[in-house]
């Protein structure tokens, strides 16, 4: 594909130029930006993506980054740009938007519904390299017909239960090699096995990570020996998640490794222990409007249809309510958290994290005076961005860029 930006070595990582971007007015400033808006902050993200690539690199597998997380194709083209060889999506839309950009290799990693079946078509009629997965006969079968009858030859993954988080068949399963026959036996081609440790989200130790990415890979190479063996071709072994992508200590039998929100990281993955807050990439911006004295409340214009409802923090080690509140700098707010939200309203307060702070609240109009610009770190950097039609990108020297995201399914 045309890569619009280009990848400069440096000793410790790489850097993009991007060249379709489009540098907002000389007057958009984060001073200036509507609010909220979701901002990017690019040195991080830049920086995240080389460090994951680097990871891959040096485990000898490819990588394919799952972009539902920013469904930007700026960022996929930074992605691509460091090395990454394809892409993961978790909807249709995102495949015809992707490959419309010049992405060809892409994996569809949702079980397929037959009903999607003749928009997959039409996008491998187009050239799409697309890659279908499937867990169950039922549905295996209903796409060997639907390819026989329309002359296509479909390229289909098995999907793998490595930790019983969702969909999938465990390695040891009789119905894995049903599945497998059924397509193989009805000209279906099997090119893979795939997996995801969805179960690493509630780790958050260095050793726990790295079992559980030893479970996923274990797992995953195990079903794909029990298809080789049972005469069903099984190429590549297609495995990931953040967390596991971050710990793996080695990644023997496997091909490929997946990951989506190490890109922008969020609290989530603070919590679970493979990121910093320095290197969440993404925040919403946002205006002090109100207050509420009595309380200890300040009152900002992102509520949770800009920071979502996602409360994926409240049952690990730190709740961070909605989201960190941060200066405009980053810097985090000592001891203040997103603690509520209702549709277009936010509240801050301070939080006693530990007995001996002062979290008295009749200086909150002094602390955070109306109009006072934060930026807040989200819990779930998928959801959050999901709540806005386009990035605000804070480049290295302070300009503001405009990268557009698309919705839907």
């Amino acid at each position: 594909m045309e890569i619009a930006c280009r990848a400069i070595a440096t000793s410790s990582a790489c850097r993009f130029t991007f060249f379709n971007t489009h540098v907002a007015p000389q007057a958009m400033t984060l001073d200036t930006l509507d609010t909220p808006a979701a901002l990017i902050d690019l040195p991080r993200m830049e920086r995240n993506i080389a460090l994951m690539q680097e990871r891959m690199n040096a485990l000898g597998v490819r990588f394919r980054p799952h972009v539902k997380t920013s469904k930007s194709i700026d960022v996929v083209r930074a992605q691509i740009a460091a090395g990454a060889q394809g892409v993961t999506v978790s909807t249709l839309k995102e495949a015809e938007a992707f490959f419309d950009a010049g992405v060809r290799d892409i994996l569809y990693a949702v079980g397929i519904a037959p009903s999607k079946l003749p928009r997959a078509l039409a996008l491998r009629k187009k050239g799409c390299d697309l890659k279908l997965l499937v867990d169950n006969t039922t549905t295996a079968a209903a796409l060997a017909r639907f390819g026989q009858e329309h002359g296509e030859t479909f390229e289909v993954y098995i999907e793998v239960d490595t930790d019983g988080h969702r969909s999938g068949l465990a390695p040891e399963q009789d119905a894995l090699l049903e599945v497998g026959r059924v397509l193989h036996e009805n000209g279906v081609r099997v090119g893979g096995v795939m997996t995801h440790a969805g179960a690493s989200y509630e780790l958050h130790t260095p050793d726990s990570l790295a079992a559980c990415a030893e479970q996923e890979r274990a797992g995953c190479v195990r079903a794909a020996e029990r298809l080789r063996g049972a005469g069903i071709p099984c190429d590549v072994v297609s495995v990931g998640s953040t967390p596991t992508a971050l710990s793996a200590r080695k990644l023997d039998g496997v091909t490929e490794v997946r990951a989506g929100v190490y890109v922008f990281f969020d609290l989530v993955m603070y919590n679970v222990g493979v990121c910093t807050l320095d290197d969440i990439a993404l925040s919403v911006l946002t205006t002090v409007i109100g207050h509420q004295p009595e309380k200890g409340w300040a009152i900002v214009d992102a509520g949770w249809m800009a920071m979502s409802r996602d409360r994926g923090t409240s049952a690990q080690t730190m709740d961070f309510g909605y989201g960190l509140p941060c200066l405009l700098d980053g810097t985090p707010l000592p001891g203040y958290r997103m603690t509520g939200a209702n549709q277009e309203h936010g509240i801050l307060c301070a939080v006693k994290l530990d007995p001996s702070e002062n979290t008295a609240s009749s200086d909150i109009e002094t602390r955070l005076p109306i109009g006072t610009r934060l930026r807040i770190l989200p819990n779930h950097a998928c959801a959050t961005s999901a709540q806005f039609p386009e990035y605000h990108v804070v480049l290295a020297s302070g300009d503001v860029a405009v990268w557009d995201r698309f919705y839907g399914w």
